[in-house]
C-alpha cells in the first residue's frame, strides 16, 4: 500500500514522522512527501515551523487550538492530548501527519499513540527522523566514538532510574544524556556518584542544529561552575532541553578542530536583506550556508505604469514582428511582461523569432521559469555595462530588424539605452513598472534595526539605503554595513552610516561572500586575542542580558 495515496476507506491513515532536532535541512525526502499530502498536521511546538512550510496551505493544525482549551487539565501537558487528536482525525478519514522532535522511535508517548492506532485497526506508518541525541553532537563537533570504538549509551535524565545511572557510571561507555540546562549539573552528579571520575570530559549543547546553538566544554566536576561563569545559569530559560555528551572517547578535547557548525563565518548573525523573499531567495540561501539568519524587508513596492498604453503597444509589437531583441534588466521586468502576456492570452511562444537578453542570473532564471531561454546573459559583470560588453552591434546584413524592446522601471538609468544606440540599434525604452517606497515593516523589525538587533545589513543599491532609512530608521552603529559598490557606499555615508564591507564586484552574491570574509576575519581575531567570539549585536548596551542562550 502506498501510504501517501488517497485512502477511500472509512478510516484515515497516520504518518508518525520524525522532524529531527531543529535544522529544517535535516527533514528526509520521505517526510516532505508525507507532509505535502497531509489533511491534518499535529506537530510538537518545537518543530511546527520546520514542518508546516512543506504542508499544503489548507492543512488543518488542531494542536495549536487544543492547547488553549479549558478541558485539558492544568497538570497534563498539551502534547499528552495528541493521541485523542490523532485518533479523531483518523476516524474522520483524514490523512494525518504526527510530527515529533527527533525520531518517533525514541518517543515513549508516540509509541502509545501507535498502539492506539493499532488497537482500532487504523493504518499507520513511521518515517524515521534524525534523533536529537545523534544529530546534536554531530553539529557540536563531538563524535560519539573514536577509531578504537566504545559503547554508546543514551539516557533520558527525566526517566532514568538508579539502576540506569549505576550501569552507565560503572562503565567506560560514552553517555549521551538528554536533560535540561538547569539539570545538567545534577545529571553529572549522578554519574560521579555512580563511579565516573569528576575529570571525565563533558560537552553540553543547547538549541542544537539551529543558529542559536551554543556548546560548553567542561568536566563532570566543573560543569556547574562553567555554566555559572558563562552567566548561563541561573536563568529563566533553564528548562530548555540540552544534549550532554560524557566520555573520554567522545573527542570533547578536539572540539576546537571539529566544531564545523558553530565556526561558520556568520554563525548566528541576523542579517537584514532589503528585498522581498522572492527576490532574496538565492541570496538568503547563501547567507544560511554561512550560518546566518536572513531577514527580508522589502524597501520598494512595484506598481503598474500610470499610463499602460506604451506597454500595450510594445507587447503587440512583439507579436507582429516589430523587434529583433527584447532586453530584460530585472526580475520585475520579466514579471511585468509575463502579466501583460497573460492579460492578452499569450504565452512564451510569442517570443518565437525574437532574441532575448537578460542582465544576470536571477533575471535569466525568471525567464526560464516563464518558458524562455535567454540568448544573451553577460559573461562578465552582471549589469547594464556587462550586458553592453557582450551585445553585438547592429548589422544590416544579418539583422532584418534594427529595434530593441527594453521594458524596465520608471527610475532606471540611461546607460543601457545610450550603449545600444551607440551600437546602432533603435530602442523602444518602455516603462513596464513603477517603483515606489514600500510600507514600513512591523514595529518589532523597526526597533531591531534602530536598536542594534541586527548584526549586519546588505545594501544592494543607493535606493535601498534611502528607502530603508525612510521606512524603518537608521541602523544602529554596532550593525555591520555592507554595500554592493562605491555609489551605494557613498549614499550610506551620506546617511551617517559607517561602511564596513564593500563588494569587490557589483554582485549580490559577491557582497554576501565579502560579508562572510569579514565575519571570518573578525572571528579569527577574537580567537587569537583569547576573547570570546561574539556577534556584532552583542556589543550593544544590555545585549548580554537579553542575548539568547
Amino acid at each position: 500500500m502506498n501510504p501517501t495515496a488517497p485512502n477511500h476507506s472509512a478510516s484515515g491513515q497516520v504518518t508518525f514522522l520524525g522532524a529531527g532536532p531543529g535544522d529544517p535541512g535535516l527533514l528526509t525526502l520521505r517526510a516532505v512527501e508525507a507532509l505535502a499530502s497531509a489533511d491534518v498536521l499535529i506537530a510538537d511546538p518545537q518543530v511546527l515551523d520546520v514542518v508546516r512550510v512543506h504542508a499544503r496551505a489548507q492543512v488543518d493544525t488542531p494542536l495549536q487550538a487544543s492547547a488553549d482549551e479549558a478541558s485539558i487539565p492544568a497538570d497534563v501537558p498539551a502534547l499528552r492530548d495528541t493521541a485523542n487528536l490523532v485518533m479523531a482525525a483518523a476516524r474522520a478519514g483524514k490523512r494525518v501527519v504526527r510530527a515529533v522532535t527527533g525520531d518517533p522511535g525514541l518517543d515513549g508517548y508516540v509509541a502509545e499513540e501507535m498502539l492506539a492506532c493499532a488497537a482500532e485497526g487504523i493504518v499507520f506508518e513511521v518515517v524515521p527522523g534524525i534523533a536529537a541525541a545523534v544529530g546534536v553532537p554531530a553539529y557540536a563537533g563531538v563524535p560519539l566514538r573514536d577509531a578504537h570504538g566504545t559503547d554508546v549509551r543514551f539516557i533520558d535524565a527525566r526517566t532514568a532510574d538508579e539502576r540506569c545511572w549505576t550501569e552507565v557510571g560503572a562503565s567506560d561507555a560514552t553517555a549521551v544524556v538528554s536533560t535540561s540546562l538547569d539539570s545538567v549539573a545534577a545529571a553529572a552528579g549522578e554519574l560521579v556518584s555512580a563511579g565516573r571520575k569528576p575529570d571525565t570530559p563533558l560537552t553540553v549543547t543547547v538549541a542544537g542544529t539551529t543558529t542559536r546553538q551554543r556548546t560548553w566544554t567542561a568536566t563532570l566536576g566543573s560543569i556547574a561552575q562553567v555554566l555559572k561563569a558563562a552567566k548561563v545559569l541561573p536563568s529563566a530559560n533553564g528548562g530548555q532541553p540540552v544534549i550532554a555528551v560524557v566520555g573520554e572517547r567522545s573527542a570533547a578535547a578536539q572540539r576546537d578542530r571539529l566544531s564545523w557548525f558553530e565556526s561558520k563565518p556568520l554563525f548566528g548573525w541576523r542579517v537584514l536583506v532589503p528585498r522581498t523573499k522572492e527576490q532574496a531567495a538565492s541570496l538568503s540561501d547563501q547567507l544560511v550556508s554561512y550560518g546566518a539568519v536572513s531577514h527580508e524587508v522589502p524597501t520598494i513596492a512595484v506598481e503598474p505604469p500610470r499610463t499602460p498604453q506604451q506597454m500595450e503597444r510594445a507587447v503587440k509589437g512583439l507579436v507582429t514582428g516589430r523587434y529583433e531583441w527584447i532586453a530584460f534588466t530585472s526580475v520585475n521586468a520579466v514579471k511585468a511582461v509575463r502579466e501583460k502576456f497573460e492579460e492578452y492570452g499569450l504565452d512564451a511562444r510569442a517570443f518565437a523569432g525574437i532574441k532575448v537578453a537578460a542582465v544576470g542570473e536571477q533575471t535569466a532564471k525568471a525567464l526560464v521559469a516563464f518558458g524562455v531561454k535567454p540568448d544573451l546573459v553577460p559573461s562578465g559583470e552582471q549589469s547594464a555595462a556587462g550586458l553592453l560588453e557582450d551585445w553585438p552591434p547592429y548589422d544590416p546584413v544579418f539583422d532584418p530588424i534594427d529595434r530593441v524592446f527594453l521594458p524596465r522601471a520608471d527610475i532606471a538609468t540611461e546607460t543601457l539605452v545610450a550603449g545600444l544606440i551607440e551600437l546602432g540599434w533603435e530602442v523602444d525604452d518602455v516603462t513596464a513598472y513603477r517603483t515606489v517606497r514600500a510600507s514600513p515593516p512591523p514595529a518589532e523589525t523597526r526597533e531591531a534595526i534602530k536598536g542594534g538587533g541586527f548584526d549586519a545589513v546588505l545594501f544592494t543599491s543607493s535606493s535601498t539605503v534611502r528607502n530603508l532609512v525612510g521606512i524603518a530608521g537608521k541602523p544602529h552603529n554596532v550593525t555591520v554595513i555592507a554595500c554592493i559598490g562605491p555609489a551605494t557606499a557613498k549614499t550610506a555615508e551620506e546617511h551617517g552610516l559607517r561602511v564596513d564591507v564593500m563588494s569587490p564586484e557589483p554582485s549580490v552574491h559577491k557582497l554576501a561572500e565579502a560579508l562572510a570574509d569579514f565575519g571570518a576575519a573578525r572571528r579569527d581575531a577574537a580567537i587569537e586575542a583569547g576573547d570570546p567570539v561574539t556577534r556584532p549585536s552583542e556589543r550593544r548596551p544590555g545585549s548580554r542580558r537579553r542575548a539568547r542562550s
